[in-house]
């Protein structure tokens, strides 16, 4: 019994002798679990699979072994990138804290600093960060605008000749270039 089974990836489509079936073009879980299934139950060239499916050997190798070992769950994509913070440590986030309360006025500007050179390696942006989770960030006082002065500055802005009272009328300038000393 010689049964095909083709994966044809610019189609996203599985291919048998009874029909066909559709993968996502996103579902990189079956994508995964073809490879797997080309390589090691059709007697495919490994190098032809991965490069069919996208991938390198060593990946191949390292996607079947987890998947022996864990099955289908093991072929999940995982989250890339670190997985901890490591410039945000506990005890970076410690000193930050003692910092900002030594000094309640020190801004984020002077606590990043201060542990620069203190051999911590860390950004301003990291100290806010640390600042805004403990909800440490100091509130501005924005003094609130005047509602006469504010129409009073907006008649002035309508009409550009009107002048504030007490306020002296600007020098005009004669044309002609000439100077008029002695007036």
């Amino acid at each position: 019994m010689n049964s095909t089974l083709q994966f044809n990836p610019a189609a996203h489509q599985l291919t048998g002798p009874a029909g066909s079936l559709a993968i996502a073009p996103d579902d990189k879980l079956a994508r995964r679990f073809l490879m797997l299934l080309e390589g090691q139950c059709l007697q495919e060239n490994i190098v032809t699979v991965v490069q069919k499916y996208g991938y390198c050997r060593q990946r191949y190798y390292q996607l079947l072994a987890a998947f022996q070992h864990d099955g289908l769950a093991a072929l999940q994509p995982k989250k890339t990138g670190p997985k901890s913070n490591y410039r945000r440590t506990e005890q970076v986030v410690r000193q930050v804290l003692r910092y900002i309360f030594l000094d309640t006025d020190a801004s984020a500007q002077v606590v990043a600093q201060k542990l620069r050179q203190t051999h911590f390696s860390i950004s301003l942006r990291s100290v806010r960060r640390i600042i805004a989770d403990y909800g440490l960030q100091k509130k501005t006082l924005r003094l609130q605008p005047d509602p006469e002065r504010a129409r009073s500055q907006t008649i002035r802005s309508k009409h550009p000749k009107a002048r504030a009272p007490g306020s002296r009328r600007p020098a005009q300038r004669r044309a002609g270039g000439a100077s008029t000393a002695g007036r």
